[in-house]
């Protein structure tokens, strides 16, 4: 740091050349660059900043070093300077000297915005009048001591924290009169005292009621330094008086010091009464449940584990095994040995194995009941046990005889199967559902006219072949009726065969039991296509006739009111603008002429006499020519914003001729090279074309390069209505639209100042730098929309920008 002091070029900071220095400032700098602690110097009202070579390194290896060197501490610390520059301006203020320790103050260096703490003290340096001219920053970093004292704060407040919210009591207790060091609010719940109370005092000091069953045990843990576990404990504790009385496990820990020595005990508490309790009551209600199974009415038997050994069966199930009490105890394999058993085996098998229960009505089983062997019928559930952990441990069977039901159904189904055939034999279509509406029944007719078979038609199927359209409203009528027992009444349109559809109507009524029951519905079905069509067709035409009718009159009204209002918005414009043309033309334009007029005659008459007045005569005549320009160009916008109507074939090369032709000085003096394609004819007004290529081509040549030779080109092609971009709107649709470019290779402009541009008195540069009253680019945009068109442009800063006109084919 002495070399790169010397060698630094102080002639440009107020310090001046170093043999101009005072003799404090290179005494206190001697000091600074020979010291190896951190050291930095700030110098004078700039504070000029000087720092030696154990200093360095806390400014990184990137960052501040060694452009701090000389610099001002405002430009070199803006990230700390309102933390640190009230501390530096106090001592120069001829304060004390200060001192902070572990100070954070983040600085930028190695490439980022690092937090670093400090310890640092601020002195006054004094020159040879006795006056503070600097400040001596004497300084460390500490800010690893810094993070590891906070990595221990914070590893010591988890540990208060993880003891303080842990949902287990623990309680640390040392020497022989086990005083409790470390207590938690878990352990103090489970005592029921207070934390507070806990704190410092002799464990059996305050629960003495414990004292004759747990001191012992403790004691032995202190003295042995073999830990102690007891689960499920008896414990009583007194409280207000009462006695509380639970289960607890109780882990026993010896607390060692570094040297070995037990010095005192860790108890770890966890109240599990309910556990205890609980599973009390599991045992209780297992005796319980063994109780009911065996005075079960109806047959019950539980086979536990994977081999399913009857643990438990009632008498009714034994009388089904028909082997006797005997199978109590043994697994299934061995009870049922036949070949025709192996299904009920793979059955239990399945009901273990998937965790999933089974039910089955009328299930046939060959058996012997009582000494008469035959086919018997049974009402079967099987419902799988799972233990705490989720695992199925059992199945329990219950099993209800419905021989005689079953035989009984049967008979009813031979007698169902007769009636239907005769229904099939009817030409019409019945049908027939249960109470919750599925369909059990469609005669031959259903299937014949819709093509659908069995399996498609039966439960809700049916809906399938009515019309997509009809369906949601069909099955809801269908469903209320089932719902409230009502009669059912539907008109779709049902699928044929062939895929045709043809009107008819669902008629149904419910049908009830001898005891009043809901049994479901039988109904036909009526095909009404023919009728349901010619009231269609009738109905449709009603409606279109209606609809026609109303919309005609709403589509007058609304159209008279929108002429109506842009008439009178067309009236209210043309007068406010007439006026405004008016008092453009004459009573503006006349004063600013004679402003110019006699400034001009001053000039010529007095300018020697004048002597600086004629600099501010100049700057009249300036202000007084861009006014007139301005309220020209606002008469021009203002006659062209009035004039939307394209009346005739223009040739849009007619119309650049004549801009061309009234910037032909601009031209020759920029030496501007200038090509024009051949242009198309378009429909519109050949004085507003004008101006619009005036205005473009003028700003052109306006925003040239500098020291470059302006280059302009127009070209054209067609562009079909959909290609058109998405932010270019033509007043006027059409199937195509000229593109009309007029680009130029000058400053150009950024794109995020589109919308910008066009509006009035919008300026993207200054008026110093470019002359003009940002009405121009406003003036092209409504031409173009008064062309039924529209403008847009690109342009990238430095590359020039090119404008895009859009006028219908």
């Amino acid at each position: 740091m002495g070399a790169l002091t010397r060698q630094y070029n102080w002639s440009n900071t107020s310090l001046g050349t170093p043999d101009q220095w005072p003799q404090s400032l290179c005494v206190t700098l001697s000091i600074v660059l020979n010291a190896r602690f951190p050291m930095f110097l700030w110098w004078g009202p700039e504070l000029i900043q000087f720092y030696n070579d154990a200093y360095r390194p806390s400014l990184g290896n990137t960052g501040k070093h060694p452009t701090a060197l000389g610099q001002k501490g405002e430009e070199c610390w803006p990230e700390v300077w309102p933390t640190v520059y009230p501390l530096i301006k106090q001592v120069m203020d001829g304060g004390p000297a200060t001192w902070s320790e572990d100070q954070l103050i983040p600085i930028y260096r190695n490439g980022q915005l690092d937090d670093v703490y400090w310890t640092f003290s601020h002195s006054p340096v004094k020159d040879e009048s006795g006056r503070v001219a600097g400040v001596l920053v004497t300084c460390f970093e500490t800010t690893q001591k810094v993070q590891s004292f906070n990595r221990l704060r914070a590893s010591e407040q988890r540990f208060q924290q993880l003891v303080a919210k842990a949902s287990v009591g623990i309680v640390v207790v040392s020497g022989q009169d086990l005083r409790i060091e470390i207590v938690n609010e878990s352990y103090a719940q489970l005592i029921n005292r207070r934390l507070d109370d806990l704190q410092g005092k002799c464990l059996f000091d305050v629960l003495s009621e414990a004292k004759a069953d747990l001191y012992p045990l403790i004691e032995q843990v202190r003295l042995t330094g073999n830990p102690l576990y007891l689960y499920d404990h008896p414990y009583a504790v007194l409280v207000e008086g009462n006695k509380k009385e639970g289960y607890f496990n109780l882990v026993a820990q010896p607390y060692n010091e570094l040297d070995g020595t037990t010095t005192g005990v860790i108890l770890l508490c966890q109240d599990v009464t309910g556990q205890v309790v609980s599973r009390q009551a599991l045992e209780a209600s297992e005796a319980k449940f063994r109780t009911l199974i065996e005075q079960a009415p109806v047959a019950t038997c539980l086979f536990v584990g994977s081999e399913m050994r009857i643990d438990l069966a009632n008498e009714a199930m034994i009388t089904f095994f028909g082997q006797g009490p005997s199978i109590v105890g043994k697994p299934i394999r061995e009870v049922l040995i036949r070949s025709v058993d192996g299904p009920a085996i793979q059955l239990l098998d399945n009901v273990f194995t998937t965790g999933k229960p089974f039910d089955a009505k009328g299930a046939p089983a060959d058996l012997v009941i009582n000494g008469v062997p035959g086919t018997y019928y049974f009402d079967i559930s099987l419902k799988p046990l799972v233990n705490a952990a989720g695992n199925v441990y059992a199945i329990l069977e219950m099993a209800v005889e419905v021989t005689q039901e079953v035989l009984a159904q049967q008979q009813r189904k031979e007698s169902e199967a007769y009636l239907r055939q005769l229904t099939d034999a009817v030409p019409a279509i019945i049908w027939e559902t249960q109470p919750d509406g599925y369909c059990t029944y469609l005669n031959g007719q259903w299937y014949e006219v819709t093509g659908q078979t069995t399996t498609e038609a039966q439960g809700f199927g049916w809906l399938d072949a009515t019309h997509p359209d009809d369906k949601a409203e069909t099955g809801r009528l269908f469903i209320e009726a089932n719902q409230h027992h009502t009669a059912f009444r539907a008109l779709y349109r049902l699928r044929q065969h062939d895929g045709q559809y043809r009107w008819s109507v669902d008629l149904g009524r419910p049908r009830f039991a001898a005891d009043g029951t809901y049994v479901g519905m039988i109904g036909t079905v009526v095909d009404v296509h023919d009728q349901a069509i010619a009231r269609q067709e009738l109905a449709e035409s009603e409606a279109r006739l209606r609809k026609l009718s109303t919309e005609l009159d709403l589509q007058v009204q609304q159209r008279t009111q929108q002429l109506q209002a842009s008439i009178q918005d067309l009236q209210r414009s043309n007068e406010n603008l007439g006026q405004f043309a008016y008092v453009a033309s004459h009573d503006l334009q006349e004063p600013l002429r004679k402003i110019q007029q006699f400034g001009d005659l001053l000039k010529d008459q007095y300018a020697e006499t004048l002597g600086e007045g004629l600099d501010h005569l100049n700057r009249m005549q300036s202000s007084a020519y861009r006014m007139s320009v301005l309220i020209r160009d606002l008469l021009t916008y203002s006659r062209i914003s009035t004039r939307q109507e394209a009346t005739r074939a223009i040739a849009l090369s007619e119309a650049v001729q004549w801009a061309l032709t009234d910037l032909e000085l601009r031209i020759t003096e920029t030496g501007a090279l200038i090509e024009v394609a051949p242009l198309p004819m378009v429909l519109g007004d050949a004085s507003q074309l004008g101006q619009l290529f005036l205005n473009l081509l003028s700003n052109a040549l306006k925003f040239r390069r500098p020291d470059t030779t302006p280059h302009i080109q127009i070209r054209v092609n067609t562009v079909p209505a959909t290609d058109l971009p998405l932010l270019v709107r033509p007043t006027r649709t059409a199937t195509a639209y000229h593109r009309i470019d007029v680009i130029d290779n000058g400053i150009g402009f950024e794109e995020k100042y589109i919308d910008r541009i066009f509006q009035v008195f919008q300026r993207l540069q200054g008026k110093g730098q470019y002359e003009g009253t940002g009405i121009g680019l406003a003036i092209c945009e409504k031409v173009a929309a008064n062309h039924g068109g529209a403008i847009t442009a690109t342009s990238q800063p430095g590359n020039g920008a090119t404008f895009s006109v859009y006028l219908p084919v």
